[in-house]
């Protein structure tokens, strides 16, 4: 039961940290010109290299703070800054994408990353990968993972459809409220990582 919990609980902070309204702003803005064929083809090589990124970030999370002598409560908090700022920008309606389609293929950068895998998703998925200790933990939460990029995928499939249904409009207002639940998420973080760096009273 608590393996469910932990997934359940995963599978909505991986929801909210792919800020998928946001991505499916993003992606209708710059796939305009393209024939719903077109988007769907897309959509699946933009999932397929948002999932490769994740797992490499969340299965050798360990090693690269090994590697670079980082703590884990001094990730959380720089992890947790940076994605205050992609909630900061959600909220505001900020974006540094250019939101023209040109010849390149844009299903790795920018879709993938930086707009699916930000910096703070980065930072999150690294800080969730190295506090699962257990094997059965780590499953749960990676299952949870691909689930989230699985749902993203079919919100970015049905990218037609649902900009037909929502309208540019609603799918801002939604993702202004998904910014306003990952500056939650940010402060807890930073939160989290404060509190490691303070000595036990």
């Amino acid at each position: 039961m608590d393996s469910f919990y932990t997934f359940i609980g995963d599978l909505l902070k991986f929801i909210f940290l792919l800020t998928p309204f946001f991505v499916l702003s993003v992606f209708l803005a710059m796939t305009e010109d393209l024939t719903p064929g077109q988007r769907k083809l897309l959509a699946v090589r933009t999932i397929f290299a948002a999932l490769c990124v994740c797992m490499i970030l969340f299965f050798f999370g360990n090693l690269i703070f090994k590697l670079f002598g980082i703590t884990l409560d001094s990730f959380r908090i720089g992890g947790g800054i940076l994605l205050l700022l992609s909630a900061i920008k959600l909220v505001n309606g900020v974006s540094d994408v250019k939101t023209k389609q040109d010849e390149r293929d844009i299903s790795v950068v920018p879709l993938a990353i930086p707009i699916t895998v930000g910096p703070g998703t980065t930072g999150a998925i690294l800080v969730l990968g190295a506090e699962t200790a257990t094997w059965e933990k780590k499953f749960f939460s990676c299952a949870s993972l691909v689930l989230a990029l699985f749902l993203l995928g079919i919100v970015l499939l049905s990218a037609s459809l649902i900009e037909r249904f929502l309208k540019k409009r609603g799918i801002v207002i939604l993702s202004k409220l998904t910014g306003l639940i990952l500056a939650a998420l940010a402060a807890q973080m930073i939160f989290t990582g404060i509190q490691g760096f303070l000595p036990a009273p």
